[in-house]
C-alpha cells in the first residue's frame, strides 16, 4: 500500500515520534523523511501510485485537479481535527475514498485541560492566588468560606460534543453535581452520563463553573449573553475552550474586570494591549493550549497510524468524518 506525506515539511516529524515513523513503513510503503506540501512537487507518476495520503496542519487541498492526479486513492487520514480547508466537495463526491481525523482524540487533551481547571475554578484558585500575593498571608476566608470547593459544587456544561461528553464523563469520580443545557440532546442521554439537562438560564443561576463546549455555527453566536452572565452567582467561573464567538466579550469583560466573575479563557477575541482583562485578577488567558500539543500531537500521529492499521487489514475505519453533513470543523 503506498502512502505519501501530504504536509509541510517537518510535520511529521511532530505528528510522529520515531517509533511511529517505523511503524508507518511497516504498514505502508512510504518515505517517512519526505514530504508533499504543494502538488507541483510530485510528479505525475508519484502520485497515479498513491493509495493512502497521510494529511495534517497545512497541507495541500485535495480538489478536483489533484484527484485527477491520483487515480487509486483510496483514503485521506488527516493527523489533526478539521479537515476544512483540506478536503473539497470533490472528494465527499468519491465514495470510494474513506477520509478520517483525529478530531476524537483531540478532544482528550481538551477534556482533561477543561477538567483541572473547573477542579481550580471550585477552589476559587484565582482570587486566592491574587489576595495572598497581595496581602502575602494567608486569608481566614481561605478555609471557612462553605463557598470554596469541589465536595457538593454545581458545574455547569452548555453543549454535549464530543468534549463535553468526556467532560462529563472525567467528572464523574468527583462530588459534584453536572447540569448540561443543549436543546439537540434529550434528557435520558444527558441522564446516562451522570448529569442534569436544564435550561440555560438555569445552569447559570446554579453553577459555581460554567463551561463553554458548543460548536460554532449562526445560531450559537454571541449565545453567552450579558442577561445569562448576569445570572451567576458572585465569585463564581466561566470557562472557555471552544470558540470566542460564542461569548459576548465586552459583558464578559464586565463581568471579569469589576471583580464579580472569574474566567478562564484559552480561546478569546484578539485583545489589544491596553485591555483591562490583561491585567484583571480574576482572569486566567491562555494562548488555545488545551488542544493537543507536543507529545500530546502523537496521539493524533497513533490514531491515523490505526487507520492505516485498519484500512490494509480490510476494517472499517475508527474515526471517519461524516461528508454528508459537512460538518467538518475540530
Amino acid at each position: 500500500m503506498r502512502a505519501l506525506l501530504a504536509m509541510p515539511a517537518g510535520l511529521q516529524h511532530r505528528m510522529f515520534d520515531a517509533a511511529q515513523l517505523a511503524r508507518l513503513r511497516e504498514l505502508a510503503e512510504v518515505d517517512t523523511e519526505r514530504t508533499i506540501a504543494h502538488w507541483a512537487d510530485a510528479s505525475e507518476a508519484e502520485l497515479a501510485e498513491v493509495e493512502v495520503l497521510i494529511t495534517g496542519w497545512g497541507s495541500p487541498l485535495i480538489d478536483a485537479a489533484a484527484l485527477a492526479r491520483l487515480p487509486r486513492l483510496r483514503a485521506i487520514l488527516h493527523t489533526a481535527g478539521t479537515v476544512r480547508g483540506i478536503v473539497s466537495d470533490a472528494v465527499w463526491e468519491r465514495e470510494d475514498v474513506v477520509v478520517t481525523s483525529a478530531t476524537e482524540v483531540n478532544a482528550v487533551p481538551v477534556a482533561e485541560f477543561t477538567l483541572a481547571q473547573i477542579l481550580l475554578a471550585g477552589k476559587r484558585s484565582l482570587a486566592q492566588e491574587h489576595r495572598y500575593r497581595r496581602d502575602r498571608a494567608s486569608h481566614p476566608a481561605t478555609h471557612t468560606s462553605a463557598e470554596i470547593g469541589n465536595y457538593g459544587g454545581t458545574v455547569g456544561l452548555i453543549g454535549a460534543s464530543r468534549i463535553g461528553v468526556l467532560v462529563a464523563e472525567h467528572l464523574r469520580q468527583f462530588d459534584l453535581e453536572v447540569l448540561f443545557t443543549d436543546p439537540f440532546v434529550d434528557a435520558a442521554a444527558i441522564t446516562a452520563l451522570g448529569a442534569t439537562k436544564v435550561e440555560p438560564e438555569e445552569l447559570y443561576a446554579r453553577s459555581d463553573v460554567v463551561s463553554l463546549h458548543a460548536p460554532d455555527v449562526p445560531s450559537t453566536r454571541g449565545m453567552v449573553n450579558r442577561e445569562l452572565l448576569a445570572l451567576m452567582r458572585d465569585g463564581t467561573t466561566f470557562l472557555n475552550t471552544a470558540r470566542p464567538a460564542l461569548v459576548d466579550l465586552d459583558a464578559l469583560r464586565d463581568e471579569v474586570v469589576s471583580g464579580r466573575l472569574a474566567a478562564v479563557l484559552d480561546v478569546h477575541d484578539e485583545l489589544a494591549a491596553d485591555d483591562p482583562l490583561w491585567d484583571a485578577p480574576l482572569a486566567s488567558i491562555t494562548p488555545h493550549i488545551a488542544g493537543s500539543q507536543g507529545n500530546e500531537l502523537h496521539r493524533m500521529g497513533e490514531a491515523a497510524l490505526e487507520e492505516i492499521r485498519r484500512l490494509g487489514a480490510g476494517e472499517p475505519p475508527r474515526y471517519p468524518v461524516d461528508g454528508s453533513r459537512r460538518d467538518v470543523s475540530a
